[in-house]
């Protein structure tokens, strides 16, 4: 459990003792030089990144840990610099549904901390973490005053949105063996690799796709009995790519 002391309380306590919350002792902090890795800062003057990275404020997070839970303020963008995290949100239903999960480096919520009506997911982290925050200011700021961030933030919320209307329209119209088989192609391509390991398991993609593992692992087990696919410990390798194709697109000539 976390406690009654709120992820920003506990950020404000650190940067005031100078402390680095889980940090082994004597171990001294990257350079500013790794928020460059971060795709939001990539185009930053080392001036502008030493700026963030003095005004940010270090944290690691251990496996299963919650970064930020779905509604809590969202005073401070998170970027992660290493580590990978999964986002979940809860169905009127009160099943969990899992939205996506993403490695860092990268920024996290920035549609939460933009609009400042709570972060609008709940993220835990799968492996351990490394995690700078950074104040709502100093981030709108960035927005406000230079243009390769303000045209990544566009981009990015252009994406979200063209994704989510994805998702709306394979879930209403298409069945869970061809969400599958386009969730593993998108994967595959991401990963430039023929092998793609399930995030969590299949319960969690079974959560990301919006289905009961059950009917996941009847899909997945139809897409193995046809040669398409083979499935060994949590990892699927793609057997027959443009069949698999044809599975993503049923009822394409």
């Amino acid at each position: 459990m976390r406690g009654d002391v709120s992820p920003d309380t506990r950020d404000a306590r650190a940067a005031a003792t100078g402390a680095e919350p889980g940090a082994t002792a004597g171990a001294g902090p990257p350079p500013p030089a790794v928020l460059r890795a971060v795709p939001l800062l990539r185009d930053l003057t080392a001036e502008r990144l030493h700026a963030v990275w003095h005004g940010s404020v270090p944290r690691r997070y251990a496996a299963g840990e919650v970064l930020r839970a779905a509604g809590e303020p969202a005073g401070r963008l998170l970027l992660l610099l290493d580590g990978r995290v999964a986002a979940t949100v809860v169905s009127a239903a009160g099943r969990v549904v899992r939205i996506g999960a993403w490695p860092g480096p990268c920024a996290l919520d920035k549609v939460a901390v933009i609009d400042g009506r709570g972060h609008t997911a709940t993220f835990t982290a799968l492996t351990p973490c490394t995690v700078r925050s950074l104040p709502r200011a100093d981030f709108l700021a960035l927005v406000d005053d230079t243009a390769a961030v303000r045209a990544h933030v566009l981009r990015t919320l252009a994406a979200q949105a063209r994704d989510q209307q994805t998702r709306f329209a394979r879930a209403a119209t298409l069945p869970t063996a061809a969400r599958l088989a386009a969730w593993l192609l998108a994967e595959a391509a991401r990963l430039r690799s023929r092998r793609v390991p399930l995030p969590g398991g299949q319960q969690a993609l079974a959560d990301q796709l919006g289905v009961t593992r059950v009917t996941l692992n009847r899909a997945l087990s139809g897409l193995r009995r046809e040669g398409v696919v083979t499935y060994a410990r949590g990892t699927v390798e793609i057997a027959a790519p443009e069949l698999l194709a044809l599975r993503a697109a049923p009822g394409a000539r």
